[in-house]
């Protein structure tokens, strides 16, 4: 498969923001990072690095989300879990 077949369907486009909360991709606001394949030397994308700020308000939302998940019962959290694992397993 073409590259740049598997990075569309990963919804990987030519040049990306480095910050996510998970649920939501953030203007990261930094220094471009080029990426490239060690097979050929092909550039694959690029990645926008973060900003302090936008570092930090990562870093807060994600307080919050684990403050959530904890008071999760363990049966719910670990199907989640095992949700992300057969998402993963499809492009393995």
């Amino acid at each position: 498969m073409k590259m740049d077949k598997v990075l569309s369907k990963l919804g990987i486009e030519k040049i990306n923001e480095g910050a996510s909360t998970g649920t939501k991709w953030l203007k990261a606001g930094g220094e471009i990072i080029e990426s490239y394949s060690p097979v050929d030397g092909k550039k694959i994308a690029s990645v926008t690095s973060v900003t302090r700020k936008t570092y930090d308000d990562v870093v807060t939302k994600a307080q919050s989300a684990f403050a959530e998940w904890r008071t999760w019962p363990a049966p719910k959290r670990g199907e989640v879990v095992r949700q992300v694992g057969e998402a993963l397993r499809k492009y393995k």
